[in-house]
């Protein structure tokens, strides 16, 4: 029989075991078993705030951007925005909670929870079904084939469990953390710990300011790239020619080029390509190039750019292009090739490679860099050509697309020092930080959009999104001395960190053709849009996003104007072959 609560005393008293209360049974008893009470338990452990979080940024990721993505990527994107809400909304928590606000009872929990997941039932599946009508109506303005609605539904399952994979590892380094400080306190006395983890924080903050850290994994970046750089693509030999670099008699080395550079002077239009587009005779084009492991330094790689375009006789031909490549020292053909076929081949072209970093890895953190390359290999360049006699030397001109438009515009402090030290510039799909193009874009006539600027007559420098664009009322070709070429729906023209705080011109005014009107903008959302666009800015068809065509030959023919050079032949290089 049970002791009464009147004898517990005494029994306690003399030594033996408290009989269980009914709470303390149930606290006792053994967790409920079932195939789902793992999860069952995850999910009840989960923050209500990050939750709520976690939602929204789940929804506002599959709003419409620049451009279309696959449900896998969206799937991706979406998970990595929920789990940065879910991260937001932990923190906000955890300041309410030092801060002394309550918590809520158990009821209370219960009932947000039932809130969140009821709200989320009805939000998610009508959200996914009219991200897919708009990620229809953006492939349609870029030219893309549109996907069936139902694929679309696929993004929930890949975020979901991009959300739960990010989350659960997060708990794991936080119950490791916890077991290492649990293990540590047995030696440490707590005020000791704690001064010792203030230390090691403050350590690490001033490594952080003082860019030791950053430097560090930058150039471990760069190493672990340089592997690529050593390979050779499938088809690129070393040049039988002594007018290319790697060729006979040439002052570089086929292997110190890098992958990039051996791909650039072993291709190119030949004499029999050139004058098979044109019908007039042609010469062998000089193409120039010094690779990152060429030279121990920038200047050095500078210098042995010049000296090769002296042995080749560079400075006789009509024509002396200096181009700066993006971050792996590629240029696009489509940028160097139309020069030699305007010119029947009596070109040369010279540029040098400064990292072994993708482009977009390099623009976030190496820019500095992609300036110096720009600035020193056009003043090295520039100072010999200065001196020879005005009437026996080549016309100089610059071109760049991408960081290679950040890099090569950097020669120069403005518009006035670029059009009176060449006599031609081409700059394609510009970084929205660089500096000339955000000069002249600021400086637009009140009234033209930032996406398609006009600045000054137009005569001086010329902003175009199409063909059409470069062209007078009446078809014919202006002669401006600068071109910059962009899309509307380019990521990489529009991306900026302003973007998290303000609404961008370009899609405060009437947008491009290419930009759907359900694309809007919301602080930090936009900016996160911009950002994934980048990774799929090269996707679209030639004349949308980051990928450029027939604008740049036009281009080229309206800043130079070669001699004998038609529309017919625009035409031709244009159309496919």
């Amino acid at each position: 029989m049970p002791a009464s609560s009147a004898d517990r005393p005494a029994i306690e008293a003399a030594g033996a075991p408290p009989a269980p209360t009914v709470a303390a049974a149930r606290g006792n008893a053994a967790p409920p078993r079932g195939r789902f009470t793992r999860l069952r338990r995850y999910l009840r452990g989960l923050d209500h705030i990050g939750l709520v979080f976690a939602l929204l940024a789940f929804l506002c990721s599959l709003t419409p951007s620049l451009l279309p993505r696959s449900w896998v990527l969206q799937g991706l994107v979406s998970g990595l925005s929920a789990t940065a809400g879910y991260a937001i909304g932990v923190a906000v928590t955890e300041v309410g909670r030092r801060a002394g606000v309550p918590s809520l009872p158990a009821r209370a929990h219960r009932r947000v929870r039932w809130g969140i997941t009821g709200f989320a039932v009805i939000a998610v599946p009508a959200m996914l079904w009219l991200s897919a009508s708009w990620q229809n109506d953006v492939r349609r303005a870029v030219a893309m084939p549109a996907q069936g609605h139902y694929l679309y539904l696929g993004v929930f399952a890949i975020g979901a469990a991009v959300f739960a994979g990010l989350i659960g590892l997060a708990r794991l380094f936080g119950d490791l953390y916890n077991a290492v400080l649990r293990r540590m306190r047995r030696f440490i006395p707590v005020p000791a710990l704690r001064l010792l983890a203030a230390g090691l924080i403050t350590v690490l903050v001033v490594v952080l300011l003082n860019g030791a850290l950053y430097h560090g994994l930058v150039l471990a970046a760069d190493h672990a790239f340089s592997s690529v750089d050593r390979r050779t693509d499938a088809g690129a030999l070393p040049p039988s020619s002594p007018l290319r670099s790697g060729g006979p008699g040439s002052l570089v080395s086929w292997n110190s080029l890098g992958r990039t550079g051996r791909d650039f002077v072993s291709s190119g239009p030949t004499v029999s390509d050139i004058e098979q587009l044109t019908g007039r005779p042609a010469v062998a084009p000089i193409r120039v190039y010094a690779g990152a492991s060429s030279a121990a330094s920038l200047r050095s790689q500078a210098e042995l750019v010049l000296a090769e375009l002296k042995r080749t006789g560079a400075f006789d031909r009509p024509l002396l292009a200096v181009a700066t490549t993006t971050g792996t020292g590629s240029i696009d053909p489509t940028l160097a090739d139309p020069l030699e076929y305007m010119y029947g081949g009596d070109t040369a072209i010279a540029a040098l490679q400064y990292s072994h970093l993708p482009s977009w890895i390099s623009f976030i953190v190496d820019r500095t860099r992609a300036r110096q390359a720009g600035r020193t290999l056009f003043d090295e360049v520039y100072g010999y050509w200065a001196d020879l006699p005005p009437d026996h030397r080549p016309r100089l001109v610059v071109c760049g697309e991408s960081l290679g438009t950040f890099g090569g515009s950097a020669a120069f402090s403005g518009v006035a020092d670029l059009t009176t030290r060449t006599q031609g510039a081409l700059f394609v799909g510009p970084p929205n930080s660089t500096d000339l193009w955000r000069e002249l874009t600021d400086q637009r006539v009140p009234g033209s959009p930032e996406r398609l600027p006009v600045y000054g007559d137009g005569q001086t420098v010329r902003f175009a999104a199409t063909p059409a664009d470069l062209r007078a009322p009446d078809r014919s070709l202006p002669s401006p001395r600068a071109v910059f070429v962009q899309h509307a729906s380019d990521p990489i023209v529009w991306w900026s960190t302003a973007l998290i705080w303000t609404e961008p011109d370009w899609l405060a005014e009437p947008r491009g053709p290419d930009v759907v009107p359900a694309v809007r903008w919301y602080p930090l959302v936009t900016f996160w849009q911009i950002t994934c666009d980048m990774i799929i800015s090269l996707q679209p068809p030639p004349g949308h996003g980051h990928h450029y065509g027939a604008e740049v030959p036009i281009a080229w023919a309206a800043i130079l104007h070669p001699p004998g050079w038609t529309d017919a032949n625009t035409a031709a290089l244009i159309s496919p072959r």
